[in-house]
């Protein structure tokens, strides 16, 4: 079964979403990210994407005090991304209750410090995250596009670095609900059957959830489908629930 990640988008501490990373789309859903994480617990859900917005658009981690009500008001295990770019945001993002940490800017700017964190905290705690659009890696909160080419750029971490876990985002379908990148995902797959790559973007009905299940894709972050309505939180109970049948 696929793995469901709710997430969290946060700007000025508040649960938003932008679409296709643009920040000017910038919608708010709640504010309070901690009444939205207790009402995805409540139906069944164990783990959430965290992004700090705020964070990735700057040079440090920002909204760390929220990702430490989230942490010490739920059980949720908390994937943490955004802002990420030195040993002392990691440090924070740990300390405040993050499971595991997703880097994306810091992979493509500063390997070495990424790798030297895949070494120190394991695969398990630490994600690649890797942003396309047309081809190329993102960076800087999806503001600048890199010379780093999609595939060439997991087959260094995946197959030379030990990375075992990727959210891999279609900036163009981010936001959008109008469908992932299946094709873009079973490509990776094909290359790398045992990674544990989580689809991110695009995703905007259950129908979208079973199209990437059928393709054995691991897990799925889900957003902007949930604050719209497009996929209800029984919905998600349901699907949690097959999920531990």
């Amino acid at each position: 079964m696929i793995e469901l990640i709710p997430a969290i988008d946060l700007i000025e501490g508040k649960c938003v979403r932008l679409s296709q990373g643009k920040y000017e789309s910038k919608k708010v859903y709640n504010d309070d990210p901690v009444e939205v994480a207790k009402a995805f617990e409540a139906h069944g859900i164990t783990r959430l994407h965290v992004v700090d917005l705020d964070g990735a658009a700057s040079h440090h981690i920002v909204n760390y005090k929220t990702l430490e009500r989230l942490s010490a008001a739920t059980a949720l295990c908390i994937d943490f991304g955004g802002g990420i770019k030195t040993d002392d945001d990691l440090r924070v993002a740990f300390e405040c209750g993050a499971a595991m940490v997703t880097g994306g800017s810091v992979a493509v700017k500063d390997p070495e410090t990424f790798c030297r964190w895949l070494r120190e905290h394991g695969p398990g705690r630490i994600i690649l995250g890797a942003d396309v659009h047309d081809g190329y890696v993102a960076t800087g909160g999806w503001k600048e596009k890199s010379t780093c080419e999609l595939l060439p750029f997991l087959d260094d971490y995946v197959g030379g670095k030990g990375v075992t876990q990727v959210v891999c985002t279609d900036i163009s379908r981010d936001g959008m609900l109008q469908g992932p990148a299946t094709e873009l995902y079973r490509t990776i797959l094909e290359r790398y059957p045992s990674l544990g790559l989580i689809a991110s973007g695009g995703v905007g009905s259950v129908e979208d959830i079973r199209s990437l299940e059928s393709i054995g894709m691991p897990a799925v972050i889900v957003g902007k489908a949930l604050y719209e309505g497009r996929i209800t939180l029984r919905d998600l109970e349901k699907l949690a629930a097959g999920q531990r049948s």
